[in-house]
């Protein structure tokens, strides 16, 4: 399909290359940790307390500190553990290979994340991804968020339209509809269960992805296959 010289490859970060509930699992555990310090309950505890709020789709901020009658903490408090809080996540040995693989392969490979600078730093940082990307663009720093054009557009003002865009993704609400509208081919990762952002493919033809794979691992055979 295509090769290394004319190949600029394009990731989602969130429940693309690792799973975000682990993120929100590993904040919450920071969260319980520091709140078991303000009351006579477990850490434990009181992370059960907020799993049961999170799955229950309520705030769990607010529910947790009105449940346990904490004084003196609000939720701007634990949004601030939330984001700046060192999260305990890996990238697994299959999507390390086959961004070792990418970086051998394609001419480029870059990232588009939306979120906070410091929480998605964070991630990049204890994932170990920044010698993967030679181009990082973070919502918060690059100035707006995905669908946005410019957040895609980057990429071509960068390199130039003599190149194959490939972006592979998630969230089938926003991440495809503006490369589709570039000529990019997409490539969307299904949701195996554990996505924070449920999947629809109920959109029109011009939001939805080229193509659907179940991991990763079939984006290589899907891009090379036929040039090896």
């Amino acid at each position: 399909m295509v090769i290394k010289n004319n190949l600029i490859v394009v990731f989602d970060l969130d429940d693309t290359l690792y799973k975000e509930i682990d993120f929100l699992k590993s904040a919450y555990k920071e969260i319980a940790d520091f709140l078991s310090t303000k009351t006579s309950k477990s850490s434990q505890l009181i992370l059960s307390e907020m799993v049961s709020y999170y799955e229950g789709k309520k705030n769990v901020f607010k529910e947790i500190i009105i449940k346990n009658s904490i004084k003196n903490i609000d939720v701007s408090n634990l949004l601030k553990i939330y984001r700046n809080h060192i999260p305990n996540i890996i990238l697994t040995n299959k999507n390390k290979e086959l961004l070792d693989y990418f970086k051998k392969k394609a001419l480029k490979v870059g990232l588009i994340t939306d979120g906070r600078s410091v929480q998605q730093r964070s991630k990049i940082k204890v994932l170990g991804l920044l010698d993967f990307f030679d181009d990082v663009i973070i919502s918060e720093e690059f100035g707006s968020e995905k669908p946005s054009i410019n957040n895609y557009k980057f990429f071509i003002d960068k390199y130039g339209n003599s190149y194959k865009y490939i972006y592979i993704g998630d969230n089938t609400k926003k991440d495809f509809q503006t490369p589709n509208k570039l000529g990019w081919s997409t490539i969307c990762l299904l949701d195996n269960g554990k996505n924070i952002h449920k999947q629809s493919f109920n959109y029109e033809k011009e939001k939805l992805p080229d193509f659907i794979v179940n991991n990763l691992t079939e984006v290589k055979d899907l891009l090379f296959k036929t040039n090896e």
